[in-house]
């Protein structure tokens, strides 16, 4: 579903993301992990067209899209969760999970099943945005990136600053969605038991670099937890 090959990002004269190459594929669960600074977001953010890249490709769905507007990229079906999770918080529930639904056909409803993986969001869907704790503004970031339906969903440190309820809960709805098979996410995070429960596939960065990857499986076993020990 998305393969990057060889992008390299700078800022003024540093060079961020050296080489980065990565796949998502359907079904499955792509953890990207590292210590806080080592270009983690940048990645992401040139995955969406946040940020341009300098180099490489990045294909998705069998199409480059690196000379792609954010907006073309998330018609093209990549739904985007950010650090810090950026809901508008004088807009009520029911207004932002509509905001995910902004280049669809007027009319759109919101999808059912998303109240489904997140009951808290139809109890609260007249109250702001900004009065929600943190965990619940989190949900509400996920339901509206997941409201168009996209193939690629992109997930920012989910986990940050969230209770441990919400976090199994957050938890438990990504692995439904990559076990429904129509959907690949790709998964930064710096809580590493989290992120080991949840990976088919790991990727560890440092300094703007993939210094190891693999299968969730071995992640024990390779020790992947002292790589990212702050």
């Amino acid at each position: 579903m998305l393969d990057v090959r060889n992008i390299d990002q700078y800022y003024g004269g540093s060079h961020i993301l050296r080489g980065v190459s990565l796949r998502a594929e359907l079904g499955k669960v792509t953890v990207l992990l590292g210590r806080n600074g080592v270009g983690k977001t940048t990645l992401l953010k040139s995955l969406m067209g946040l940020v341009p890249i300098k180099s490489g490709t990045i294909d998705f769905n069998g199409e480059p899209i690196q000379n792609r507007t954010p907006y073309a990229r998330a018609r093209a079906g990549i739904g985007y969760v950010p650090q810090g999770r950026e809901i508008f918080g004088r807009l009520t529930v029911e207004d932002n999970l509509r905001m995910g639904l902004a280049y669809c056909k007027a009319g759109t409803p919101i999808p059912a099943h998303l109240y489904e993986l997140f009951p808290v969001l139809k109890q609260m869907l007249q109250r702001r945005g900004g009065d929600l704790s943190g965990g619940q503004q989190q949900q509400l970031a996920i339901a509206r990136a997941l409201a168009p339906g996209p193939k690629l969903l992109i997930l920012d440190e989910p986990t940050e600053g969230i209770q441990p309820s919400i976090i199994k809960d957050i938890g438990r709805v990504i692995r439904m969605l990559a076990d429904r098979g129509d959907m690949a996410i790709l998964l930064c995070e710096q809580y590493y038991d989290f992120a080991e429960e949840l990976a088919d596939e790991y990727l560890v960065m440092e300094r703007g670099e993939v210094i190891a990857r693999g299968p969730g499986s071995e992640m024990a076993a390779k020790g992947i937890r002292k790589l990212v020990a702050i």
